[in-house]
């Protein structure tokens, strides 16, 4: 028996995103790619109804995310930076990224790597290598962020 409060936050967060994808595929028929599914909200010829399931997708996204930071604080300690302009920056720059990638790492890192897609492992690995050396510059050769 699993006690509470022993599962890594991070373990549970990866299970339930790993149950969300299955369960998008499998009673869906869709790759949980949040970038996808965000794009095709503004995507000309997007029927109604499609963009109406996107929408609600996108509004549980947000509002799950703002559940979790009610009922466990602790999960979301705060922002990396208060500077708005940072965060667009780095908002433009993501979606750039997942446009030039072909998907986010919800599509390529959970859904493609599970269905042992080549282009999601090169993908995922350069998502991952990015990611690593963006964090040794901000914090090591710029000293932090403002």
């Amino acid at each position: 028996m699993i006690e509470p409060g022993s599962i890594p936050a991070a373990a549970m967060g990866g299970g339930l995103i790993g149950l969300a994808a299955a369960l998008m595929l499998a009673l869906n028929g869709r790759v949980l790619g949040v970038s996808g599914i965000a794009a095709g909200m503004v995507a000309a010829g997007t029927p109604l109804s499609d963009r109406a399931f996107r929408g609600l997708f996108l509004v549980g996204v947000v509002l799950g995310g703002l559940a979790i930071g009610a009922l466990f604080p602790q999960a979301m300690p705060g922002a990396i930076t208060s500077n708005h302009l940072v965060l667009g920056v780095a908002g433009l720059v993501v979606g750039f990224g997942t446009r030039l990638g072909g998907g986010c790492t919800s599509g390529h890192g959970v859904c493609g790597l599970a269905r042992l897609s080549t282009r999601s492992l090169v993908a995922t690995g350069t998502f991952m290598v990015t990611g690593i050396l963006t964090v040794f510059i901000i914090r090591h050769v710029l000293g932090g962020l403002p």
